[in-house]
């Protein structure tokens, strides 16, 4: 299970110079523009195929760029993408086990922050709990962005809070479309679950040494299987039409970085109150089980840390932390995650 190796810098320059023309380029004008040998071009340019370009040549015109495949390859990502940080290294896998899985490896291996892991289909994709997360092959969206912040532990729910907000600005801004958010980062439209994210950490004095955020987002998903038809949905299934994976993954990447950055160097209040405005727990009745304890209150507020809230029919103020939480009126359950774990 061995990602595709990453584009070197003369393919990308020359890839990006094919997409800029309407017309044939000539390998020799190809080779000039790139710095690269007629050899270099023809191997690039096979290269290219293989990933699943269809290149034109045809004698004395040159070479033309027709269409690009339908995956998440890092040649795609990283074509005008907005980002100073989270832009890779890119590792893509046709097919992965989990794709936070792979991002912890390259963390213990010493793999800089901003480095990304994407899968077209993952065969071990999971949430919380140990639950499946159903990854069809080039229909959603299956990725982990490795960070390295200076922050001890504690702060690992508000990343998480702001991982969701990033979506569901991405999701605006790429497609017109605005999910809500159920505590602590379900994206959920129409009632039901679109998206997830998974954050794991691993610590070392009690500080994070590195932090790796998965998200899964169902996009192009024409069915679930029978145990997640009434829970989970897809913007395919919602809106009748097919979307690109590719744009909407470069506005999450740009969105996150934005407020990543915004966590570290002003706090989390700002992005907090964002998280409210979208949130479709808070002001609704809740129950919460942990294990053979089960815990019921309105949801009043998200705390500073991330905790979620209730108000019991006593007028007890509960800290929820962990447990499966479901939303009383609309019946969506999900996997709260324990914030006080601190370990993958």
């Amino acid at each position: 299970m061995q990602p595709a190796p990453g584009p070197d810098p003369g393919l990308l320059e020359l890839l990006n110079f094919l997409r800029e023309e309407d017309s044939y380029v000539s390998g020799e004008i190809l080779a000039a523009r790139v710095g690269l040998s007629r050899a270099g071009v023809w191997k690039r340019l096979h290269r290219l195929k293989s990933l699943g370009y269809i290149i034109e040549g045809e004698p004395r015109r040159g070479y033309r760029l027709r269409s690009a495949p339908d995956k998440l390859l890092p040649e795609e990502i990283l074509y005008r993408l907005k980002t100073k940080t989270l832009r890779g290294p890119i590792y893509h896998f046709d097919i992965a086990d989990s794709t936070n899985d792979q991002a912890k490896i390259l963390g213990t291996r010493g793999a800089a922050e901003g480095t990304l892991v994407v899968a077209e289909t993952q065969t071990a994709g999971r949430g919380r709990l140990g639950r499946t997360w159903s990854s069809p092959k080039g229909a959603g969206i299956y990725v982990s962005v490795l960070l390295r912040p200076v922050l001890p532990p504690t702060d690992l729910p508000q990343i998480t809070l702001s991982t969701a907000v990033a979506a569901v600005r991405a999701l605006s801004r790429a497609v017109g479309v605005t999910p809500g958010i159920k505590w602590p980062n379900d994206l959920i439209l129409n009632g039901k679950k679109l998206g997830g994210i998974l954050t794991e950490m691993e610590t070392e004095s009690d500080q994070i040494r590195y932090l790796v955020v998965g998200m899964g987002l169902n996009i192009n998903n024409a069915d679930f299987p029978p145990e997640l038809g009434s829970r989970a949905t897809s913007l395919f299934h919602e809106e009748g039409r097919r979307f690109s994976r590719l744009a909407i993954l470069k506005a999450w990447l740009e969105e996150f970085e934005i407020l990543y950055q915004q966590f570290l160097a002003r706090g989390f209040p700002e992005i907090l109150e964002e998280w409210q405005r979208h949130s479709v727990t808070l002001g609704r009745y809740v129950t919460v089980r942990q294990g053979p304890r089960q815990v019921e209150g309105l949801a009043r507020k998200v705390a500073p840390d991330g905790a979620l809230l209730l108000e019991t029919a006593r007028g007890e103020v509960v800290r929820v932390t962990s447990g499966e939480i479901t939303l009383e009126s609309a019946g969506i359950s999900s996997p709260v995650p324990d914030l006080s774990d601190r370990t993958p």
